[in-house]
């Protein structure tokens, strides 16, 4: 039976060989559950118990760095170093976002103390960094958060969590690829709709066909699919023009200062720069792709840690320099909304440097799309392997080493919303899919630092169950008294009572079940429990209207998950224990251990 098994895993690995991009049944359902209408059938009928079975099946690490990326037929090639990785860093976060969002910041929110805020956002966002950290370089895998969740929280967990961040990817794509169309008809003396076809025949809000975005989307594929170093340089080269630019604004900037303009300094008080400061975390969203590339980096040991870091401290300080600049060139009330920059440097006399503002914001553009697209194609790749979508798209090209034919397929998705899809529709589809992984990774951490399957007590696991909800409790509880209460703190600092207590206890009462490798994340567990406080803290200033859309997601999702992902899986759980590979149940090793 298990050399039966073997053959087909041969067979239809031999397939996926040959065919690659092929566009049979058995391209995208191979496995056994989907045959045939019966044996579907059957599969549907056992649903419940292949439910048990999968729901909390944990993989392991040697599982994800060898038997899962084996799926793939070929590896990817190892040609990233620490200076590629930073630059791919600097490039993914530093788009255009703080020549938008600063200016609502500091008018509406902060004021001048928005330098506060990009500090206190960015210290956030270096928080999940670390965590994210320790993770990629103990799985230095294609999956990025997607196998780390299935390592620690399983694979039900891990796929709700990636299908959301996916979904999210392309909405970015689309987006940045429209925004990339607008300011290349700013540098043009043009309007963006001037680029635009407009059919009146279609749906407001899908009648203005964006090209541009598609060309310029199909280009960036076909560099990333090209050669994965090569895509390295090209961001490198860009990135330092970026960085050329924000020094620009910040050495020009700084010649129209006036002291006078930082009073007053915060004149919505402290209510205002922590709120500015939950918008701002989104202008350093982007780094958890690079997490992606950790198959192609030569000496993750060593490389991640600097890359991923480094990267994050260069954003963190350009970004609060050119805020800094931004509020000394003029009054706070002063500062435009939309075109914060731009227009401040006209209020000066210098209305041409608004070209080279546009020009920086296009260069930014340009590698948050390229940073993108690369990301998206590493995690569906890894989210193929482990048959949670069709096994095709897991083909690594056996010439470029890279992710050819799921590059092409996420490439094409982010084409057809950009060319349809106006800019305030796919704002108003930004999800907190971000933030819910970002919360998910530093909890995974925490598990796996004091949880090991099989030699952990049970007494130890249920308390680092109840430490773990308490600490998820109280952070979901400041988010909401801080999202309903405008006059009170109370709540906020009964709840950060309540968290920093059980930080305290997990710290004192239970001892670390498993120290790190090679790079760890410090300050345990204080670190990667700020960190899961800070992320679910902001989710509560994020509209209602978003967390709709992720609750329709989520559904979308778990009705795939139901008629096919989770036969799917089971079916190549299946195969990859007929090769000698064993996955671990948490139920069945509670059951063990509460026998014993």
């Amino acid at each position: 039976m298990i050399n039966s098994n073997n053959e087909n895993v041969d067979q239809r690995h031999s397939t996926l060989t040959k065919r690659g991009c092929g566009c049979s049944k058995n391209d995208f359902l191979p496995e056994e559950s989907f045959t045939s209408w019966g044996s579907y059938a059957q599969a549907l009928r056992e649903t419940k118990t292949r439910l048990k079975n999968r729901v909390l099946s944990r993989s392991s690490d040697q599982s994800e760095l060898h038997e899962i990326r084996d799926c793939s037929q070929h590896q990817m090639k190892k040609s990233l170093n620490w200076f590629d990785l930073i630059w791919l860093g600097i490039g993914a976060v530093m788009g255009a976002g703080v020549f938008v969002l600063t200016g609502e910041a500091t008018k509406s929110l902060a004021g001048p103390a928005v330098l506060l805020s990009y500090a206190i956002s960015g210290i956030s966002a270096l928080l999940s960094v670390l965590c994210y950290t320790e993770f990629s370089v103990e799985l230095p895998v294609a999956g990025g958060s997607f196998a780390y969740l299935r390592v620690e929280l399983g694979d039900f967990v891990a796929f709700i969590a990636a299908g959301n961040i996916l979904f999210e990817y392309i909405v970015v794509g689309a987006s940045v690829a429209r925004s990339w169309t607008s300011y290349f008809a700013t540098l043009c003396n043009h309007k963006p709709d001037d680029f635009r076809i407009n059919v009146s025949s279609l749906a407001e809000g899908y009648n203005h066909l964006d090209p541009v975005a598609v060309v310029v989307s199909l280009l960036i594929c076909a560099c990333a699919c090209i050669s994965m170093k090569g895509s390295s340089r090209f961001n490198s080269i860009l990135t330092i023009v970026h960085v050329a630019v924000m020094v620009f604004v910040l050495v020009v900037g700084l010649t129209q200062a006036n002291l006078a303009n930082f009073s007053p300094f915060a004149p919505y008080g402290a209510r205002g720069v922590l709120k500015a400061s939950a918008m701002l975390f989104f202008a350093y969203v982007g780094f958890d792709g690079i997490t992606t590339l950790g198959e192609e980096i030569k000496n993750p040991g060593r490389d991640i840690p600097v890359g991923l870091i480094g990267s994050m401290v260069v954003v963190i300080i350009t970004y609060c320099l050119l805020a800094a600049t931004l509020c000394l060139m003029q009054p706070f009330n002063q500062v435009d909304v939309n075109a914060p920059f731009t227009i401040a440097f006209q209020a000066v006399g210098m209305n041409w440097a608004k070209y080279i503002v546009a020009f920086g914001a296009l260069k930014g553009m340009t590698t948050v799309l390229l940073a993108n697209v690369i990301a998206q194609a590493r995690y569906f790749t890894h989210i193929a392997r482990t048959h949670m979508a069709p096994p095709f798209l897991s083909v690594i090209n056996e010439k470029t080493g890279t992710p050819v034919t799921a590059t092409v397929v996420m490439t094409v998705a982010n084409c057809i919303i950009a060319f349809f899809t106006s800019l305030d529709i796919l704002a108003n589809l930004v999800s907190i899919a971000t933030l819910f992984v970002y919360s998910l990774v530093p909890l995974a951490l925490l598990v796996r630092r004091y949880y090991v399957s099989g030699e952990t007590p049970d007494k130890d696991r249920n308390k680092l169950i109840m430490f773990l909800v308490l600490i998820t409790l109280s952070s979901i509880g400041s988010g909401v008294f801080w999202a309903i209460s405008e006059h009170t703190w109370l709540g906020c600092i009964i709840c950060a009572g309540v968290w920093f207590f059980t930080t305290l206890g997990l710290n004192f009462t239970l001892k670390e079940a498993r120290k790190p490798k090679v790079w760890g994340t410090p300050l345990m567990p204080w670190l990667p429990s700020a960190s899961i406080a800070i992320n679910v803290f902001i989710m509560g200033s994020i509209d209602g209207a978003s967390f709709v859309r992720f609750s329709v997601c989520t559904a979308i999702l778990l009705i795939y998950y139901l008629l096919v992902g989770l036969h799917a899986t089971y079916d190549g759980a299946k195969e990859i224990e007929s090769k000698g590979t064993n996955t671990t149940d948490i139920e069945a090793i509670a059951r063990t251990n509460a026998n014993e």
